[in-house]
């Protein structure tokens, strides 16, 4: 399962970003997926996890005007208004753990990179998929670590995946369109494999 609200602050509180083993100057993954969606510019997009993410603001200057953050930590969350400055206010905050989500709105595109794998419990995987389903009208983006990748991050255990596992876990509601992995080297210099995949709304 996620780990407390409490560890998460924690984090954000006591590390930098060049600390901590997600952090991405570039999201290249995520923004070659979300190109090829090739989604109208209006397109209400949500990042599941996104935390202080650089991911917004790539989308923010790619020209996308609906745009929501969801983070369990109000820390993570403020870090990223800081640095975002103005343009903060383009953005819609949502301070929020994912096993209590409940969606305000629908979205285009509910895009999660390293939200997913925390939980491992299978009901709280299925209460996610099911929030999801309901979120999300047209497409899924989802990053975890692959089965070549990392067993722990952050100190908590992870629930790996492959190409059949990502797809089976979310049939019926979602039909993958597309898989593939990617290295990603951490600030530290190491590399973890991710598996990403894109799925559409049946």
């Amino acid at each position: 399962m996620i780990a407390s609200k409490e560890h998460w602050e924690h984090i954000y509180q006591t590390r930098q970003p060049d600390d901590v083993s997600w952090t991405q100057a570039v999201p290249s993954m995520s923004l070659s997926l979300i190109k090829q969606l090739n989604l109208a510019k209006d397109a209400r997009i949500i990042d599941i996890g996104g935390g202080d993410s650089m991911l917004v603001d790539f989308l923010l200057n790619e020209g996308y005007t609906n745009l929501a953050v969801l983070d369990i930590s109000a820390h993570s969350l403020e870090r990223a208004k800081q640095r975002l400055g103005k343009s903060a206010d383009l953005i819609t905050w949502i301070e929020a753990d994912i096993n209590d989500f409940k969606p305000e709105h629908t979205y285009d595109l509910w895009h999660d990179r390293a939200a997913f794998h925390f939980l491992r419990d299978p009901d709280q995987q299925y209460r996610y998929v099911q929030t999801a389903a309901i979120a999300a009208t047209s497409h899924l983006i989802i990053g975890t670590f692959s089965i070549s990748g990392p067993t722990k991050c952050s100190g908590l255990a992870i629930q790996q995946y492959d190409e059949k596992s990502m797809e089976d876990r979310f049939a019926p509601l979602f039909r993958k369109i597309t898989c593939s992995t990617e290295d990603h080297k951490t600030p530290a210099g190491k590399l973890q494999n991710f598996i990403f995949c894109t799925f559409e709304r049946t």
